[in-house]
């Protein structure tokens, strides 16, 4: 009996003994399969429940005038965030007044907003682990919303784009949205060049989401590139006060200017009306952000005929000496009438341009080969575009006819039939205020200008700009001379286009031209549409202009007078009391 009691309790020891060595042998082996074989697994599962990433904003890149003045540049900010999943999570405890809608309501009254509105935003989003509550906050309102610790809120950089010349230079520029893309202008035709590239950060969070140490940073950000423009910001302000006093002053609809560099092609200055403040945007309309420069397009009118003028002597038919006959001031072609404002009866090319004939543009062109105006036209861009890389840049409209008719012929030589922007009637002046050789137009800053083409001979484009001066001395662009300075342009005056037809009430003013005339170095074009008081001319109206803002550009680069000593003083009663810009914000 003892014996088997013996042997009865030895065997249950063994059992025992068998059971816990297996149960270890079972436990090690599978602490050696989980922390050897599967170590990566678990470490890589238990980083995703615990490790986290944050990307870190990278800084756009600024916008700068040739001069290295800011256009755009982007300054550091606060967005305020919540986990509203976090914030739910929150155990409710009504001995401490503790729960969700007690944090809603502390958040509520640290940001100044309804209760019930906030908890329906977050109500909405309670299955989410992340929104926004507010973006671009100064630093001092980011951190009074964060004083309050309201669980599941945070902070994170931003930056918030500021335009210090505000709206004169708000259609070069453009602007961005609140997730910093660009929207408009510059901004938005190299918004990945600006844009930079971000980084990235990883950090350890508690189960609150408390972070309870840093990993590193995993990526350096990269900032946006810099841009310099070919902009010069003095003549961008003067540009642009002039052409708003004249809009003020002669009740117009909109208006555009361009300033060309003549030797480089560079864009030193582009302005419309109506503008818009890019810093404040709440009351901004749609027709306020066009750059009307590069996009309206427009019949140039009597602006074309020195171009008519450059293809006859182009011909070898012509001589600057050659006379016109003009009688009897009109030309018939069918139930289509060409008229000058009188009969100027017989005339050489420069009493041609002084005059603004349109029969002796008509009656040159009808002698020259059909397609000689239109391969002159095309030769100075018209019906490209200009190619600076603007979003919506106009192509303008150049038409093309297997066999022209003579009336298409006749008008297309005063500047009729075809439409161009302001930007490309600047970059036909630029040309031939160049000697005839066409460079490129380009928005960027460079100081060596880029190949062009000889699409005039030198010898024709000085005659040419020599007639030029003759309009601006006697013609009908006397309202451009500039004190000291040898001005080259001619104006023009064109009926509107309707509905039915071409309205005889409404017009475009302009103005082309360049100086010093004895070696140009400046190229500009004023454009006024509809101006509605008793001066709609182009010399009335977009002529006083030219003179006010070459003027102050001729003055700005230090480039020195042309006129003899005693010719110097002479002026014309042209100058205005230009209105006021707000500046920046």
């Amino acid at each position: 009996m003892e014996n088997n009691l013996h042997i009865s309790g030895k065997w249950r020891f063994r059992f025992i003994y068998v059971v816990a060595f297996v149960l270890f042998a079972v436990a090690a082996g599978r602490l050696f399969y989980l922390t050897v074989v599967e170590k990566d697994f678990l470490q890589n599962q238990g980083e995703i429940r615990a490790v986290r990433t944050q990307s870190i904003p990278a800084t756009r890149g600024m916008i700068l005038d040739r001069r290295g003045e800011p256009l755009a540049v982007s300054t550091p900010t606060w967005t305020v965030v919540a986990n509203p999943k976090e914030l739910w999570s929150i155990e409710r405890d009504p001995s401490i007044n503790k729960g969700p809608e007690q944090e809603i309501k502390r958040l509520a009254e640290v940001m100044g907003v309804g209760r019930t509105w906030l908890q329906e935003k977050f109500e909405a989003n309670k299955h989410r682990s992340f929104m926004y509550l507010r973006r671009q906050l100064p630093p001092h309102e980011a951190d009074e919303i964060m004083s309050a610790k309201i669980v599941g809120v945070s902070k994170t950089k931003e930056y918030k784009r500021f335009y210090p010349a505000g709206e004169v230079a708000s259609h070069v520029v453009g602007f961005t949205n609140i997730d910093d893309k660009g929207q408009e202008g510059i901004e938005l035709a190299y918004d990945q060049a600006l844009q930079g590239e971000p980084g990235r950060r990883s950090f350890v969070k508690d189960l609150s989401g408390n972070i309870i140490r840093g990993i590193g940073v995993d990526k350096t950000e990269h900032p946006g590139e810099n841009i310099e423009l070919s902009v010069d910001l003095r003549l961008q302000y003067l540009a642009y006060r002039e052409l708003k006093a004249a809009v003020t002053e002669h009740r117009a609809t909109s208006a555009s200017a361009v300033i060309l560099d003549v030797k480089t092609g560079e864009i030193l200055a582009m302005v419309n009306q109506p503008s818009y403040n890019p810093n404040d945007r709440s009351k901004l309309e749609y027709e306020e952000l066009r750059n009307r420069a590069v996009i309206d397009l427009f019949e140039p009118g009597s602006t074309m005929k020195p171009f008519t003028v450059s293809a006859a002597l182009m011909s070898g038919q012509y001589s600057t000496e050659t006379q016109i006959n003009t009688a009897p001031g009109y030309m018939r072609f069918g139930r289509f009438t060409i008229r000058d404002s009188r009969n100027h009866g017989v005339m050489d090319f420069e009493k041609l341009l002084i005059k603004s004939s349109n029969v002796g543009a008509s009656k040159i062109a009808l002698s020259l080969p059909q397609d000689a105006i239109w391969n002159m036209d095309y030769e100075l861009g018209i019906g490209s575009p200009v190619g600076i890389g603007f979003p919506g840049e106009a192509s303008g409209v150049l038409p093309s006819h297997p066999k022209w008719h003579p009336s298409e012929i006749a008008t297309l030589s005063y500047g009729y039939g075809l439409s161009v922007s302001t930007l490309q009637l600047a970059q036909a002046y630029m040309t031939l205020a160049n000697g005839g050789y066409r460079v490129p137009v380009t928005i960027f800053k460079q100081d060596i200008p880029s190949d062009g083409k000889q699409v005039i001979p030198r010898t024709v484009a000085k005659d040419v700009v020599k007639m030029m001066e003759a309009v601006v001395q006697k013609g009908s662009g006397r309202a451009a001379q500039i004190p000291g300075y040898r001005v080259a342009g001619k104006t023009g005056t064109v009926h509107k286009v309707g509905s039915k037809g071409y309205e005889y009430d409404q017009y475009i003013a302009l103005f082309a031209g360049m100086a010093p005339a004895s070696n140009p170095r400046l190229a500009m074009v004023v454009m006024v549409n509809d101006p509605k008081g008793r001066e709609y001319y182009g010399g009335e109206v977009a002529a006083p202009v030219f003179s006010r803002v070459m003027e102050g550009a001729l003055t700005t680069l230090n480039i020195y007078p042309d006129l003899p000593e005693g010719l110097r003083e002479v002026r014309l009663e042209t100058k205005k009391q230009p209105i006021q810009v707000v500046q920046g914000g």
